[in-house]
């Protein structure tokens, strides 16, 4: 695990040494064990490596035996050992036990293709000497990130954003034409980044530019796995997944230096420390984490999985100061607004977890492929329901039926809860349905009113890239939701858990993620998959006898944060209105004065709850200030 990153100057020019030492400078939290550089004229590739297999020899940037092929990667590939011996015995010959050197003979052996026998997390860059050409890829589901700029013949890449930025000529400036998608579900689907003219390698994607100067990417793999009839017993399924479960628990556990778990008391992150614990044979180390508000923490969930388990367990709280003050910093570190507040708990119990290991094993993933979150069951059930009222029920009835339950006549809990049913969606407009259901902040018609006029003609489309998904899915209404949300919403996910981990120089890994076990999950028919309004019922059962019954069946909470309990407190809520209405900030022309003043005064009456609107808004104000502007890192000011 490290970071990478580098330039390419398609016009020949000699690559700017000190350019490419301050782009690695920006990363050195990525790999704090070691530097690595190599340079050949027009390329230069630089490596942060935190050291994690072949500690000793591993050194990169890595090349083959006549050095004319080099490479510079961040992951893991678990599957090195076998491809080592396969590719030795074809006349290869290695000179370390580096997992990144296999990636060089494959190169040699398959060129292009060599993407294909990789099992792991990456993102590479290979430089081709022969060929005067540079080539590299991301992993299948985007664990590892990966951006550049490609501009006037030169093209930057970096596992960080922030180190682009700084080689001379690139600017941070406000990627403007994305703004209506980042406040409808706080992150961006597509290759486009909050930065104009710099992008990311979308996840199964690899690229190829030689000194002509010409780009071209392409998709190497895809989620194409069709859905089995269901003649099988679930049983079948279970037994399988769980199988091929517990191998990719085993693979993930390929380590030179010590190993933990994130343990959240929940399903996800029980199943890999239970798995954790069995495969390794030791007393594993489990860390978590939470608020001194006991009913957004599972402290106690953690602890009983630990005890259940036996293993070393360690704990940390975070309070609402250390949030407030930490804020800024983090959104440094993860480039771009944060999406959700748990990322800031999730820097924490990395941060803790660095104190005893340099790896930890995630439970990320599991709800996306296996059908985790509520909003699953509930938008088959929606989507059933809509079928039959739609056809019994006129079309003015209905328009009449959703604009009173959007006018909040009903007490807040039941409008809440009226609002996600088929009664106050339109079943004819997915955007409506289902993104806005369950992820917007902001819907088309809270943008129109909270845009400026010239803001909202230059926002761009706040659907547009996710609905491309959508409608390249196939097979029934479930799998279709899976396979976007594996290509849009888990990609988000993946980028906050680097980010976070890499923030506190420590590698995370998913096992849920093995893409053949991803494959797998996604040929399991639904019916098995969700039962009434439950979901992840593979998985559920794959665990019986493994962890208790209460650990596998309870509520799930999702990494709640006290976000909505901090904004009751109206000290607090007046400082964060203060800012977003300081003068700086409404003089950037984006948002209506009188919109956010009747946002915070809509939040104070508790009619509705506009936490998550605020979130949007104070992220994209602190990015733009330590992220755009180049302020100094400061705490969010606090409550008087």
């Amino acid at each position: 695990m490290c970071g990478i990153c580098g330039i390419f100057l398609a016009d020949g020019r000699e690559v700017e040494r000190d350019a490419l030492l301050a782009m690695n400078r920006q990363i050195v939290h990525r790999g704090p064990d070691d530097a690595g550089f190599y340079f050949d004229h027009n390329v230069g590739m630089a490596v942060r490596r935190l050291s994690i297999v072949d500690v000793a020899t591993g050194h990169q940037p890595i090349s083959n035996e006549a050095e004319d092929v080099w490479i510079a990667c961040n992951g893991e590939i678990y599957n090195h050992a076998e491809l080592r011996q396969s590719l030795e015995a074809r006349g290869h010959r290695y000179r370390t036990r580096s997992d990144t050197e296999t990636i060089v003979h494959l190169y040699e052996e398959y060129g292009r293709e060599c993407v294909q026998h990789l099992r792991g997390m990456f993102a590479f860059v290979l430089w081709d000497k022969r060929k005067r050409i540079l080539f590299g890829a991301r992993d299948r589901l985007g664990i590892k990130p990966f951006y550049y700029c490609c501009e006037d013949r030169r093209f930057i890449f970096a596992s960080e954003i922030k180190a682009i930025l700084r080689y001379p000529g690139v600017d941070a400036r406000f990627n403007r034409g994305m703004l209506a998608e980042y406040l409808a579900f706080g992150y961006l689907s597509s290759e486009q980044t909050m930065y104009a003219g710099i992008r990311k390698l979308m996840p199964g994607h690899r690229f190829e530019i030689d000194e002509s100067g010409e780009l071209k990417i392409d998709a190497w793999w895809d989620l194409n796995v069709v859905a089995d009839d269901g003649n099988r017993p679930q049983s079948y399924y279970v037994q399988g997944y769980r199988e091929r479960l517990e191998q990719a628990v085993s693979n993930h556990l390929m380590s030179d230096v010590p190993l933990g778990v994130f343990l959240s008391g929940g399903l996800d992150s029980s199943a890999i420390a239970a798995l954790t614990a069995r495969a390794s044979g030791d007393r594993i180390k489990t860390f978590a984490v939470g608020y001194a508000e006991e009913e957004f923490s599972e402290l106690g969930y953690a602890r009983e999985v630990a005890n259940h388990l036996g293993s070393d367990h360690h704990e940390v709280r975070v309070s609402q100061q250390e949030f407030f003050d930490t804020l800024p910093r983090l959104i440094w570190h993860e480039d771009e607004p944060m999406a959700w507040p748990s990322s800031v708990a999730l820097f924490f119990v990395a941060r803790l977890a660095r104190e005893h290991v340099a790896v930890v094993l995630t439970g990320e993933g599991s709800d996306e492929t296996l059908a985790g979150y509520t909003r699953y069951a509930w938008t088959l059930w929606n989507s059933r329901m809509d079928r039959v009222y739609r056809g019994s029920t006129p079309s003015f009835l209905r328009g009449l039926l959703r604009a009173g339950v959007k006018s909040r006549a009903f007490g807040a809990n039941l409008h809440r809860r009226l609002g996600h049913t088929f009664l106050a969606r339109d079943g004819a407009a997915w955007e409506s349905f289902y993104f806005d259901n369950f992820f917007s902040a902001f819907s088309a018609t809270e943008l129109a009113e909270l845009l400026l006029p010239e803001a909202k003609a230059a926002s761009g489309s706040a659907y547009a890239n996710v609905m491309r998904y959508w409608e390249q899915s196939r097979g029934d209404l479930l799998h279709r939701l899976l396979r976007t949300d594996i290509k849009t919403y888990l990609v988000e996910l993946l980028m906050k858990q680097d980010q976070m981990t890499m923030a506190a120089s420590v590698e995370s890994r998913v096992p849920f993620l093995d893409h053949a076990l991803v494959e797998y999950a996604a040929s399991i028919p639904s019916k098995y998959a969700v039962e009434g309004m439950a979901g992840k019922m593979i998985l559920k059962k794959a665990m019986e006898g493994l962890l208790p019954h209460d650990i596998i069946y309870r509520k799930k909470m999702g990494f709640p944060t006290p976000w909505t309990r901090w904004l009751k407190d109206p000290r607090q809520l007046a400082v964060l209105e203060g800012l977003l209405l300081e003068p700086r900030a409404l003089d950037r022309g984006l948002f209506r004065r009188e919109a956010i003043e009747r946002l915070f005064a809509e939040h104070r009456s508790g009619r509705p709850d506009n936490s998550s609107r605020i979130w949007r808004l104070l992220n994209l104000e602190l990015w733009m200030r330590v992220c755009v502007e180049g302020d100094a890192v400061a705490p969010v000011p606090k409550s008087c």
